[in-house]
């Protein structure tokens, strides 16, 4: 990977002894959600850099993204997996500031991205080394933190859970959040035809603009309905849901022959009564997954994955990050507001080192 042409290097010469003897003692911003609750508990906060561990890398933060599992988290809902940092963020853009020992892959300077196992609202963050990829050929590095944790997502759950191929149908629930955005680019980008669900006029004009083939505002009308008359009554082959509730029974009903629901989020409820017929009058697969509680080795598979098969498409613009709104680090509550609004098109993001190229 040293010599990848999609990356590049501020300087080379310091051994990591030297980075890391360079940075002991010192102290970093962060963002504090404290005890949790609403977003006003969101405050910035000073404490010690992260130990950079073996087969870490230390990431110097230029931007980090907001994601709904951060929101959860600072309300208490969704707790941190065993051993990952307490604190809030999942995804970061910045430059290698150090690496420890086992990393021969990356080096001081490297301009790269980061899947987080938590502490991306800070300046600095460690990264396990197999969840680090380079920034993509001209990306910027708010583009590239837009990218880590929703394209693992969609790659993880659309792909390799859901199975679509080239002709399939998809339906994806929530089209201009960031998942959305990030699914309905790599399904067209794969061959598929692509449905959304939005929940205004402009979010729907904001899906087909990124390639959904239509875009049901669910406010105004019954996606049930909306994808019998789309498919001439067959259903469609792929659902990636983040809604839950009243969805799940809806969804299986909408799914074609051999069809797969993928859950990744309840943002309504887990628990409902659902007539479960469906599943086996059709052969149906109903699914699901988390990203952050999956091992090293598993998020270094799909960062992999990506990075073959998902980084071309978004050199050659097939699959674009979507920026929705950039705050201040020290306007995290903002930003979260933001979120919980779900007024935003695409990723919200905090600007933490913006001047870092």
């Amino acid at each position: 990977m040293s010599d990848s042409p999609t990356r590049s290097r501020i300087s080379l010469s310091d051994n990591v002894k030297q980075h890391q003897t360079e940075l002991q003692g010192a102290l970093m911003k962060y963002i504090d959600h404290g005890r949790g609750g609403d977003a006003d508990v969101l405050h910035l906060a000073e404490r010690d850099l992260p130990e950079v561990g073996a087969g870490e890398v230390l990431i110097r933060v230029a931007y980090a993204g907001v994601n709904r599992p951060d929101v959860l988290q600072r309300a208490g809902s969704y707790p941190p997996p065993r051993g990952a940092s307490p604190h809030l963020g999942l995804e970061v853009a910045g430059v290698v500031a150090a690496v420890g020992q086992g990393v021969p892959e990356w080096q001081k300077g490297d301009r790269v991205c980061a899947l987080v196992n938590g502490g991306g609202y800070a300046e600095y963050v460690a990264a396990p080394a197999g969840q680090v990829l380079p920034v993509p050929a001209g990306l910027s590095m708010a583009q590239a933190a837009a990218l880590p944790e929703t394209v693992l997502t969609v790659w993880a759950n659309v792909v390799e859970r859901g199975r679509l191929q080239a002709g399939e149908t998809l339906l994806v629930h929530g089209g201009t959040s960031g998942i959305g955005v990030a699914a309905i680019q790599i399904a067209k980008a794969l061959g598929a035809r692509v449905f959304c669900t939005v929940g205004t006029p402009e979010k729907a004009e904001a899906a087909r603009r990124l390639g959904a083939d239509a875009a049901i505002d669910y406010r105004r009308r019954d996606f049930m309905v909306e994808v019998s008359k789309l498919t001439e009554g067959r259903g469609v082959d792929v659902i990636l849901d983040m809604v839950g509730g009243p969805y799940i029974e809806r969804n299986l009903k909408s799914l074609a022959l051999e069809g797969r629901l993928v859950q990744i989020a309840f943002m309504q409820t887990a628990k409902v009564e659902v007539d479960w017929m469906p599943l086996m009058l059709r052969r149906l697969t109903f699914t699901g997954s988390t990203l952050r509680a999956r091992s090293a080795e598993e998020k270094a598979r799909l960062s992999r994955a990506v990075q073959d098969n998902v980084w071309p498409m978004v050199e050659d613009g097939r699959v674009q990050a979507v920026i929705d709104r950039v705050f201040p680090l020290d306007s995290a509550a903002e930003a979260h507001r933001r979120m919980e609004s779900s007024d935003h098109i695409g990723k919200i993001l905090l600007a933490v080192n913006p001047g870092i190229a």
